[in-house]
């Protein structure tokens, strides 16, 4: 008993059957699913200051995760509504130009194999007539040799 005794009281409990607990990475302690730990190491790595607060790469992480989701989401609705089932470059150009905050965000940006949002100057479309004179026939000759409506219209004038 004596030594069973030493074994877990020496070197703070270690030696013992008491192990250490598993090790529960920073992403599910703030509930995201972006790796908070790689982006620490890039805030380091990249130098952008000395030194990087505990809850910076956090932060960041969380940001770009929301950035992400929203994107995707419009991106997939996007790819719905051209009956499409996967998303491709296309539907994220369509999703990014089409929302103003995200457009402005990512105004100098060019997608690769996203093609142009459709746009025509109204200039350029043909010039539109009222409803009542698409009704109507434009001369009142062609009126006159059409069918039965003519003739009726006709028969009263004689009596």
């Amino acid at each position: 008993m004596d030594a069973a005794a030493k074994t877990q009281k020496g070197a703070g409990g270690r030696k013992g059957g008491g192990g250490r607990k598993k090790a529960v990475p920073r992403s599910v302690k703030a509930g995201l699913q972006f790796p908070v730990g790689r982006i620490g190491r890039y805030l380091k790595k990249g130098r952008y200051a000395q030194r990087v607060g505990s809850g910076a790469p956090v932060y960041l992480a969380a940001v770009l995760e929301y950035l992400a989701a929203e994107v995707l989401e419009l991106a997939g609705n996007a790819a719905r509504d051209n009956k499409k089932s996967r998303i491709v470059p296309r539907h994220l150009l369509l999703a990014i130009r089409n929302d103003d905050e995200l457009g402005k965000l990512l105004s100098g940006v060019t997608i690769a194999h996203g093609g142009v949002l459709p746009n025509i100057n109204p200039v350029l479309l043909p010039k539109k007539t009222s409803a009542a004179e698409g009704k109507e026939p434009k001369s009142p000759s062609k009126a006159i040799k059409s069918g039965k409506a003519s003739k009726a219209a006709k028969s009263p004038k004689k009596a």
